[in-house]
């Protein structure tokens, strides 16, 4: 079907859509959402990496804190 024939019908128009139409149209819909949901998968995921991230950094100074803190009263155990 052509463009220009697809472009110029509408859903709202009083006329059904011929087969061909309701086709494309389904097809045109059906890539849109896929490719939508795609992109929204892969959004959801880099913000779940980007917080796996933070939180393992949090984790790692907590850690380090809690080392200096022992060494520090190791330290002053010793003297």
């Amino acid at each position: 079907m052509p463009e220009r024939e697809m472009n110029s019908y509408r859903l709202t128009s009083m006329e059904e859509p011929t087969d061909e139409m309701l086709s494309q149209l389904m097809k045109e819909v059906a890539e849109e959402a896929k490719s939508k949901s795609e992109e929204a998968h892969k959004n959801f995921f880099n913000e779940i990496r980007t917080a796996v991230r933070a939180q393992r950094r949090v984790a790692v100074r907590k850690q380090q804190r809690m080392e200096q803190l022992r060494k520090s009263k190791t330290d002053i155990g010793d003297e």
